[in-house]
């Protein structure tokens, strides 16, 4: 006798969900068997900190056709409601990019807008000058999130969130219904990747312009303007980050697999790439007061500091490595350009004084995250003065560059632990943390 149907409603529901989800991946023709990097790439050799000439860099690449991947992919934009997988009754996410389109216009009229142009954080105290509320708690995708990142405008709130699925979240905190509600509503969900958000970059003069890079070796362009998403490059590795110049609209940085590469919009290819690392490149940052400065981070336990006036193609001329005992998860300039943090996985966090690369703080956290959250990345706040990263304690830990101490921001609100975070560099105070769970925590003044 041949068994009956058991499933349920929601498990019903659900097999529709994954069959839906296939049908739009394929259409993208972003289908991957997307792994984790071999554990052959874990680090050799432990090192003290010292500053030294990196090694010379051992690349090992896998091709798109072993990691499961097409040849190559489709140049034909897709439309966003066949990524959309919200639950809103604007299918097409409407509401969100006319949000995006307001904030880049008003940043059109006020073109004074900077994100250097802050003012108030002298006697700034993020102990007592920050909250957390309920209403800015929700969970905006359903999996572990990789990469956090608001939209550039100090006219409005939303964060941009990236998953281990590929799935990337919006949530607009200044949403209102015609009720003058905002529980439940404001977030907007697409499916645009079939594998980890590495990274999102929004560039403050060009917002209707969202860029956003994964494992599956796929760099894709969401047009705000036209309503597409499409793939402007694909890597045989998987892509770790992507950064922008705030004097450069038109070129991304992309770390891959030890290589840096920099695309440039305009001619739709990459007009020159680096070996520059032994692994993975985690973190691209440039120096707000030098934009020729830029520092990376890598899994091979080092930071380095580069000069772009001085990267030729034989040998690129580094001017400061940071060497670190295990991976280094990140390494961000202060706001005002005179520090550079590190965060590795030997429970170290670094801070280099640029005037003087022999001068650097030490601190110990807790950086063990292990393989179920996000790695942990201490980012700068909104001057020179404070870091902040997650702690396991369900808390956000704040380190004082003056004292060098370590204080923990609590809330009963703050449920599960904050990996990644992002702060707006236009509103004082408001800090978004997000964790492996899919929730994303904004704090803001009091």
């Amino acid at each position: 006798m041949a068994p009956k149907n058991t499933l349920t409603e929601y498990e019903s529901r659900r097999l529709e969900n994954i069959r839906r989800n296939e049908e739009i991946v394929a259409a993208l023709m972003l289908r991957s068997k997307a792994s984790e990097l071999s554990a052959s790439l874990k680090r050799s050799s432990s090192k003290k900190f010292k500053y030294s000439k990196p090694p010379s860099p051992v690349v090992i690449r896998r091709s798109l056709r072993t990691r499961g991947l097409p040849p190559s992919h489709s140049d034909s934009p897709v439309n966003v409601g066949e990524a959309f997988i919200g639950e809103s009754s604007t299918s097409s996410g409407r509401p969100l990019f006319d949000v995006i389109m307001s904030a880049s216009a008003l940043r059109g009229v006020d073109g004074n807008e900077s994100d250097s142009n802050l003012t108030g954080t002298n006697n700034f105290d993020p102990m007592s000058s920050m909250t957390l509320k309920p209403e800015n708690v929700a969970r905006v995708l359903p999996d572990r999130i990789f990469s956090v990142q608001f939209l550039p405008s100090a006219y409005r709130t939303v964060v941009a969130v990236g998953d281990k699925s590929g799935k990337i979240g919006f949530w607009d905190l200044d949403f209102v219904d015609g009720d003058g509600e905002r529980e439940g509503n404001g977030i907007y969900v697409f499916a645009p990747h079939s594998a980890p958000v590495s990274g999102i970059s929004v560039h403050p003069s060009s917002m209707t312009k969202i860029f956003t890079c994964s494992y599956d070796g796929l760099l894709q362009k969401l047009d705000v303007d036209k309503e597409t998403f499409s793939v402007i490059y694909s890597s045989e590795d998987s892509i770790f980050s992507i950064c922008q110049r705030s004097c450069d609209t038109d070129s991304l940085y992309i770390g891959e697999l030890g290589v840096l590469k920099i695309w440039d919009e305009r001619a739709g290819k990459a007009s020159n790439e680096w070996s520059l690392h032994e692994y993975r490149i985690n973190t691209i940052d440039f120096n707000p007061e030098n934009l020729n400065i830029m520092a990376t981070s890598s899994r091979d336990g080092t930071a380095c500091i580069w000069d772009l006036r001085s990267m030729n193609k034989v040998q690129p001329k580094v001017l400061g490595v940071v060497n670190h005992k295990r991976a280094v998860n990140s390494a961000y300039f202060s706001p005002n350009g005179s520090y550079l943090a590190t965060t590795s996985f030997d429970d170290r966090i670094g801070i280099l004084n640029l005037s003087d690369l022999t001068d650097i703080s030490i601190i110990n956290h807790n950086n063990q995250t292990g393989r179920w959250l996000s790695s942990f990345r201490a980012i700068w706040g909104w001057d020179d003065s404070f870091l902040f990263l997650g702690n396991m304690g369900k808390s956000v830990d704040i380190i004082s560059t003056k004292d060098k101490t370590i204080r923990s921001l609590e809330s009963p609100e703050m449920t599960s632990i904050p990996c990644r975070f992002a702060a707006h560099r236009h509103r004082i105070g408001t800090l978004a943390g997000a964790t492996a769970g899919g929730k994303v925590f904004l704090f803001t003044s009091c």
